[in-house]
């Protein structure tokens, strides 16, 4: 799964990553630690004029049928093998898909002592485009929530040996294809099965830190070099 990463990066390359001007982008402020149920930076197709647009959304997605939106807890994730079938997730696999910019993201080793985590990012330093799904869940009251969920595929030879699944990682030239909305799906989805190439990434252990949300500072991303070797990665 993915349940920590980070959005890190300068205005201009988030415009850069996306084709967009730096106006484009709203302002926030670097996350060092985002987690689900917080609000997070994403890219999408605006509902009724279909342009890019950079908003913030809801981590934990909560379909628009759901009776009770905590339902968006347990929804931090959609795995790309099952996306058109699953009914939390095929109609926004479908209408609603959306990209997430992020720096980088954590991932957790087991080990006799716990769990290490790890933080896995680009070796040029770029931020990467994680494919996501979004939805507009009303309240009966008439409030509005708007959510999204992080899409999980196989590992690549690099995460395999932290975790069983990773982000599905677009590449640049998948973008626009993945926002459009006459995309054919099993085209999409045969993107989304492959993962991000392993010569591109690079991972280090962090502190444990991460491990609580109330945590948010650069410190968090900081290699420990007492727990790093080279021949593991």
């Amino acid at each position: 799964m993915c349940g920590r990463f980070t959005q890190t990066s300068p205005p201009e390359a988030i415009a850069e990553l996306f084709g967009l001007p730096p106006s484009a982008v709203p302002p926030y402020a670097p996350r060092y630690n985002l987690a689900p149920s917080q609000p997070a930076l994403i890219l999408r197709r605006h509902p009724v004029t279909h342009e890019k647009e950079l908003t913030f959304l809801v981590w934990g997605l909560i379909p628009f049928w759901a009776n009770d939106p905590r339902i968006g807890g347990r929804l931090i994730n959609a795995r790309a093998e099952t996306l058109a079938e699953k009914p939390p997730f095929r109609t926004a696999f479908r209408r609603r898909r959306c990209i997430a910019p992020a720096d980088g993201f954590y991932e957790w080793k087991r080990s006799g002592d716990g769990k290490q985590p790890y933080f896995i990012a680009r070796k040029d330093g770029k931020p990467m485009a994680l494919a996501g799904l979004w939805e507009r869940w009303e309240s009966p009251d008439g409030g509005v929530i708007e959510s999204y969920t992080l899409i999980t595929t196989e590992p690549n030879d690099l995460v395999r040996k932290l975790h069983n699944r990773m982000p599905a990682i677009l590449s640049q030239d998948a973008l626009d294809l993945w926002l459009d909305a006459d995309a054919d799906l099993k085209t999409l989805q045969e993107l989304l099965l492959t993962p991000y190439p392993t010569a591109l990434l690079k991972a280090w252990p962090v502190s444990p830190r991460v491990n609580s949300p109330a945590h948010d500072d650069p410190s968090l991303i900081e290699p420990l070099p007492q727990l790093f070797s080279p021949d593991d990665f």
